[in-house]
């Protein structure tokens, strides 16, 4: 069990001050923030959690023998067991790298240090109350820059409370941690779940889950319909507000042309669409053979068209392989529409095309030939009439009419 220490003294400071409602001391230790929390006339319920049994055994001896009425204290790990959500989650997590030398897991807290922190942001917003505050306390030996990029990649955001120096080039941090407006406003929508999933030149990916019945007016449901969705949100550094919001009006425009991810709604500064589980094009191609391959380029082709048709530009169709992704279906679903706009001269099935050409040799280590100057002069033509006739050319020069 972890003795009370200078980092224990430390947080205890901001506990009184913090200390509110309903709270949740994680890996109380000896108890010493969950007995400070009790001791505020604002605080209704404390729950101590630790997974250490002896430690909290040695708690609810303490809580019997004092007849301490607003404090609970039971063993789990993290939120194990847990249910509701709190006004205030206390977090002094070990955070020592894992070593030869150390034995104890109430001094490690992985083998790099925040692997444990990292569980522990994860899984918190579902336990955190929307106006609800974390105090964290962690050390400089588990990498600060870490640390807050765990944090906001879980769609948090902190404040540094306090800094203390420590012998042997060590420094603590206390952290107020809350849920960013943008996490709030998704879970107001019902989305649960969400984790970080890639970053993208403007944008934020998150994935998470949310019950797609209550998009169905047509019938009360009896059953939820859980689907994964899609969070793309602007990244902090990116001043490309409006460009989220053009993706979103493109998004509602085309999906009634079968183009595009299923936009579900958007916001200001984010937008939600079904989740596309597949793989980009080209990891794709490498692994399916030469039919398959040919009913995506003409599926793929025949989006374009549509595009053209509606005098719209998509914008990189000539380099797609982060912007279209194969589905489990084997159906080619183009993402990125935030630079989409109407235009007279619009170049989808040109870009295309060009892109095919480039794919020369690896269509050629499928068995598909194809002849790259006969398709770019067919290519200009269909550029100067973008009539179905000249796009039929094109189909048959690469052998797909």
């Amino acid at each position: 069990m972890y003795e009370p220490a200078e980092d224990s003294y430390l947080l205890q400071k901001f506990v009184k001050k913090y200390a509110l409602g309903r709270v949740l001391d994680l890996g109380t230790g000896s108890g010493i923030q969950a007995l400070t929390a009790i001791t505020s006339s604002n605080v209704r319920e404390v729950i101590a959690v630790d997974i250490n049994i002896k430690a909290v055994k040695k708690l609810n001896e303490e809580i019997k023998e004092k007849n301490l009425r607003k404090i609970k204290a039971f063993q789990g790990d993290l939120f194990e067991n847990l249910h509701g959500q709190f006004n205030l989650i206390i977090f002094n997590p070990p955070y020592l790298p894992q070593d030869t030398g150390i034995d104890d897991p109430a001094l490690y807290g992985g083998k790099k240090g925040w692997e444990l922190s990292e569980r522990f942001f994860k899984e918190v917003s579902k336990f955190l109350l929307s106006d609800g505050k974390i105090l964290f306390l962690f050390s400089s030996l588990t990498n600060k820059e870490k640390i807050e990029e765990i944090i906001k990649n879980n769609l948090l955001q902190f404040k540094q409370l306090a800094r203390e120096r420590m012998p042997m080039f060590e420094e603590l941090y206390v952290y107020e941690v809350e849920k960013t407006p943008l996490l709030r406003k998704l879970e107001a929508k019902h989305i649960e779940d969400i984790h970080y999933f890639a970053k993208g030149r403007r944008g934020m990916i998150y994935t998470g889950v949310i019950d797609n019945s209550n998009y169905v007016k047509t019938h009360f449901p009896l059953k939820k319909d859980l689907i994964k969705v899609a969070i793309k949100a602007k990244r902090e550094d990116s001043e490309a507000l409006e460009r989220m919001q053009n993706e979103a009006k493109w998004l509602k425009i085309l999906n009634k042309q079968g183009i595009g991810p299923r936009i579900l709604f958007s916001g200001e500064d984010y937008l939600v669409y079904k989740f596309v589980e597949g793989e980009f094009i080209l990891d794709w191609l490498r692994q399916h053979p030469k039919e398959e391959i040919k009913r995506v380029i003409i599926q793929t082709l025949k989006q374009c068209l549509i595009l053209d048709q509606l005098k719209v530009n998509k914008e990189e169709m000539h380099h797609p392989q982060k912007h279209l992704i194969v589905d489990n279906n084997k159906v080619p679903i183009l993402l990125d529409f935030e630079r989409c706009s109407y235009t007279d001269k619009p170049h989808n099935v040109t870009q295309f095309v060009e892109f095919i050409c480039r794919l020369k040799d690896e269509l050629k280590n499928k068995g598909w030939d194809i002849t790259v100057s006969e398709l770019r002069n067919l290519a200009k033509i269909y550029k100067e009439t973008l009539s179905e006739e000249s796009f039929q050319k094109i189909l048959g020069c690469v052998g797909l009419s």
